[in-house]
């Protein structure tokens, strides 16, 4: 009898325990339980992911082969169809277009002049190339820096709660207040890891187009240097 009493006690337990459905947690629970530096995170990872997409898409639209572009350029330069390379540069429309552009306006003048003006026009598509990537430079340092303040001050809080209570901490208060406390952290290392990864990108990205500035330059102005067919 003693032995079917405990028998049937165990089978009442492990049936409670089983019928207990496991407590789930979403990802918007984990965020609500970060504390208010989440809010920052969230607004620097949104601008973050605005200026990779931003910048990709206007690198895209402007990442074209000059190959192309320079031959029509010498030859409408050569035959002194200067409205026309003008108007070719305006079409095909490329920091390194907008560059010889403004060479070609200065045809006449002399050599250093021109090449002035180039490197001057370079150094304005430069700057526009790299708009906003300063700040999400400073989105890949700084979110995970806030994270890790987020992190010090919920566990400072968590065991100001713990201390309080006076012996009465259970394994599952530590524990909740420790996970609470790390979850800015895993929130600010993935900001941090997708702006820093845009940020590569991108510096890799403008990187190519800065090299096919360079090299239009050079064969524009050497196309200028050389000696017309007449002057043979």
């Amino acid at each position: 009898m003693f032995l079917y009493n405990f028998l049937l006690q165990i089978s009442t337990v492990n049936t409670e325990v089983t019928d207990t459905p496991p407590e789930t947690i979403t990802l918007l629970d984990l965020a609500m339980k970060g504390g208010l530096i989440m809010i920052p995170l969230a607004l620097l990872s949104i601008v973050a992911v605005y200026i990779i997409f931003e910048r990709i898409l206007n690198l895209r639209k402007i990442d074209k082969d000059p190959d192309v572009f320079l031959e029509k350029i010498k030859t409408l330069v050569i035959s002194g169809d200067i409205k026309g390379a003008i108007a070719q540069c305006q079409q095909f429309n490329t920091p390194f277009s907008r560059m010889i552009e403004r060479g070609i306006q200065k045809i006449g003048t002399p050599i250093p002049n021109i090449e002035a003006s180039i490197e001057n026009a370079g150094k304005i598509e430069i700057y526009q190339l790299e708009k906003n990537l300063s700040i999400l430079a400073t989105i890949s340092g700084l979110a995970p820096m806030l994270g890790f303040l987020g992190t010090v001050t919920g566990m400072v809080s968590a065991f100001i709660l713990l201390s309080q209570k006076e012996g009465t901490v259970t394994t599952k208060d530590l524990s909740s207040g420790i996970y609470e406390a790390l979850i800015t952290t895993v929130a600010g290392l993935i900001v941090g890891v997708i702006a820093y990864s845009g940020y590569n990108y991108i510096v890799s990205r403008i990187d190519k187009i800065i090299h096919q500035m360079e090299y239009s330059s050079i064969e524009f102005l050497e196309l200028l240097q050389k000696p017309k067919p007449h002057e043979v």
